[in-house]
């Protein structure tokens, strides 16, 4: 039977090599023939476009698989409804879907049931996480806390004393580590000093 993987990890420093070596062993194990991996790297799984679960599912829909491997239902989907469209197309296409840490397999109604449920559950998981995060923001609020980026501390003067001794933006903002629009706000801020400086420099040379 041919079989297709897909493997997807949600951050760039993360290597796809465990789940597809679990896959391989799998695959072996079953007397698949795996005619191409599939890979989605750095890709969160709430999105529901990723550019290797896409060419994926236009192969699916070519035949040129009739199994695919994933190593748990959150490497392909978070959503019980983004799962369920993908487990319809699967089945309207005849294709078999097994996934490694649950040990489901779609051939049977029983497991597709199960796979709806951990799906489900994966929902209520994620959905729990992002619950907590929010509520430890509000909690750091209510303490006071900065949340967020530290806040840039600039030094306005030198920047503009910078710009009057005839240096670029560019200059200054490589000596002060800003961006020049950051520079350019700061000049606008201080425009009468700014042409002031100016002003002396032309006059003392």
């Amino acid at each position: 039977m041919r079989a297709a993987i897909y493997c997807r990890v949600s951050t760039l420093d993360q290597r796809p090599e465990t789940q597809l070596l679990d896959l391989q062993q799998l695959a072996s194990q079953r007397g698949f023939d795996v005619m191409k991996v599939y890979t989605d790297h750095g890709i969160s799984g709430t999105r529901a476009r990723r550019p290797g679960l896409d060419e994926m599912l236009a192969d699916a829909r070519r035949g040129r698989f009739e199994v695919l491997l994933i190593w748990s239902c959150d490497r392909l989907a978070r959503s019980t409804r983004h799962l369920l469209d993908v487990l319809d197309e699967l089945t309207r296409l005849q294709i078999q879907f097994v996934s490694f840490r649950e040990a489901l397999d779609t051939s049977g109604a029983l497991g597709r049931a199960v796979t709806v449920i951990i799906g489900a559950i994966a929902e209520l998981e994620r959905s729990l996480i992002i619950e907590r995060v929010r509520a430890g923001m509000r909690r750091a609020r209510l303490e006071g806390r900065h949340i967020g980026r530290k806040r840039l501390t600039l030094d306005e003067p030198a920047i503009v004393s910078d710009r009057g001794r005839g240096l670029s933006l560019r200059q200054i903002a490589k000596t002060h580590q800003v961006s020049t629009a950051t520079v350019r706000r700061v000049l606008n801020a201080h425009q009468p000093d700014a042409s002031m400086g100016a002003t002396e420099t032309r006059r003392s040379l």
